[in-house]
């Protein structure tokens, strides 16, 4: 294993408030109280997250000088903070850190919390890229999910990303909801298509661990049902223009994501905020990192708490899988050499795995990128499993 080059940097943002935590939501997030948002102290707390972040990086390789390729600001619902806020932590975070010319910006947004004026001085601020958490049109399913806004505030807030001059924005909707037949799901997805977004991330409900729907299961549609959904909702996007990159993922021309692209190409990332993980690689130190911080708001804001609440190199043999583990929800996949780029290691030591998967018609036969095949997509987990 060798490192010789870093890969791009980016910079995620955690704000774990929202106003109401929902049933099937497994992210660290916290219902606010009355009033009760610290955003002059947690923004404090960030920028010395951010600082003892770069002092890391510096000690490690005292030649990196890669700026900022994109910032997400996360949650929770980050739209909870004021625009002046925002204003002041990306005013502070340029100071510590150089920007992209081309930067991305995206903060996270809930449907309830869109004021046009608000949004306007977002973008002000610095933000040039929303993501909506719509998730239904449906009030009934919103209603099962949930969700504090209702159908009427999801229609106004893309209508205000629009207006308010947010030429990349994305929408979230959800499928296989409780109860929902395929009508209801296409339904959801027709009328966002309709809303002309220029990104659009269609996903499954799961039941993740540590959720109320987890404990308490609603009734799901069936296996055949959610799949039938899928192919459905898959064609109905491709022939609206909006083309699927990854596995959850659909854009028009130009607007795929920056930050979650960095992500599926095994990039770096510094993750700052209560809960937040990153990554990090080193040259000088020839590994690869990643570091966690303080869950709970409450123990991250306390001065006294050492935030990193702990780090671990990724081991060599771990590599490959972490690697594919993004990479191969791409359905593009990525070029041969970023393997070798941002792993360290040779692509001799996967050829046999490559090939097999090959010839199983998992992953498509190109010379020169490593790209899951639209059975490969089918079956992702057991492919991977091939990795570890």
């Amino acid at each position: 294993m060798q490192i010789t080059t870093l890969p791009p940097l980016s910079l995620y943002i955690h704000i774990p408030w929202c106003i109401k935590k929902c049933p099937y939501c497994d992210f660290n997030s916290h219902p606010k109280r009355e009033d009760d948002l610290p955003e002059e102290s947690y923004i404090k707390r960030l920028i010395t997250d951010l600082k003892l972040e770069l002092e890391n990086i510096a000690k490690k390789d005292k030649e990196n000088t890669r700026a900022l390729n994109s910032i997400f600001i996360g949650g929770g619902t980050p739209s909870l903070f004021s625009p002046s806020s925002i204003d002041n932590l990306l005013n502070q975070i340029q100071e510590l850190i150089p920007f992209k010319g081309n930067i991305e910006i995206t903060l996270e947004a809930n449907p309830s919390t869109f004021e046009y004026q608000r949004f306007i001085d977002y973008k002000q601020a610095g933000v040039n890229r929303l993501s909506i958490g719509i998730q239904s049109f449906n009030n009934h399913k919103l209603t099962s999910l949930g969700r504090v806004h209702d159908s009427q505030e999801a229609f106004k807030a893309i209508e205000i990303a629009h207006q308010s001059g947010f030429n990349s924005f994305n929408i979230d909707i959800m499928y296989g909801l409780p109860k929902q037949s395929e009508n209801e799901a296409l339904a959801d997805l027709k009328q966002a298509i309709d809303l002309k977004p220029p990104h659009l991330s269609w996903y499954q409900l799961t039941l993740e661990p540590n959720t109320l729907f987890h404990a308490k299961p609603p009734q799901l549609p069936t296996d055949e049902a959610i799949w039938q959904m899928q192919l459905t909702g898959q064609q109905l996007l491709e022939n609206h223009g909006l083309n699927q990159y990854e596995i959850s993922a659909y854009s028009q021309d130009n607007h795929q994501t920056k930050h979650n692209s960095n992500y599926w190409q095994f990039g770096d990332y510094i993750g700052i905020g209560a809960g937040a993980h990153g990554k990090i690689t080193s040259i000088k130190q020839n590994s690869i990192a990643r570091r966690w911080k303080l869950k709970h708001p409450k123990a991250y804001l306390d001065p006294k708490q050492n935030l990193l609440a702990g780090s671990q190199i990724i081991a060599p043999k771990d590599l490959p899988f972490e690697f594919m583990m993004n990479a191969l929800r791409l359905t593009k996949g990525v070029p041969k050499e970023y393997f070798t780029e941002r792993t360290g290691l040779s692509l001799n030591s996967i050829d046999n795995i490559l090939t097999q998967l090959q010839q199983q018609g998992l992953l498509s036969d190109h010379s020169d990128r490593i790209c899951t095949s639209f059975k490969g997509m089918q079956f992702l987990n057991s492919l991977l499993e091939k990795f570890i």
